[in-house]
């Protein structure tokens, strides 16, 4: 069962991820309106992973013998300089939620709440990868710039798939 501070805790996590989808589709929106539509398909795939990972929270809190309230989600940003900026603020975000992740880690130490320790651990190694993701294509974006290489890039971010994960039978 998990103590009151620990299930809003996992409560705001679950806001906060649902944000990051939102935050995610919004930037798919601008990089289809600036017609880098390989960029926008990357930030889609990235918003759905989001809400997986929104989605695990949701499953934990509700097995964990907490109650999900779910919470307002503010407007996201909806205009940028740049692809590099849009991707400049995605680094800039994902380690946010890292810090915010270790943050539960450490809570759910405090409370020796072993199990959602154990949950946690994935999220830990997620956030390494997410933020490896968006440091890689901020120094990608730095080297192509403006120019024609930025139509090369777009196919390439084009050709990301997100695959739900299988569920463990």
């Amino acid at each position: 069962m998990l103590c009151k501070e620990m299930e809003q805790a996992l409560n705001d996590q679950i806001k906060w991820e649902l944000w990051s989808g939102y935050m995610y589709l919004s930037m798919s929106a601008y990089f289809d309106d600036q017609g880098l539509s390989g960029f926008a398909q990357w930030m889609k795939n990235q918003a759905a992973e989001e809400l997986f990972h929104a989605t695990k929270f949701f499953d934990y809190v509700n097995e964990a013998g907490g109650r999900v309230k779910l919470q307002t989600v503010e407007e996201p940003p909806h205009e940028w300089e740049s692809a590099l900026d849009v991707f400049k603020e995605g680094l800039k975000h994902e380690r946010k939620v890292t810090s915010m992740i270790n943050d539960l880690v450490d809570l759910a130490i405090k409370h020796k709440d072993h199990a959602t320790n154990n949950f946690l651990q994935w999220f830990v190694g997620e956030q390494v990868e997410e933020e490896a993701s968006f440091d890689e294509l901020v120094g990608k974006l730095k080297l192509v710039g403006d120019g024609g290489a930025l139509y090369m890039l777009d196919k390439e971010l084009g050709a990301r798939v997100f695959t739900w994960p299988a569920e463990k039978e």
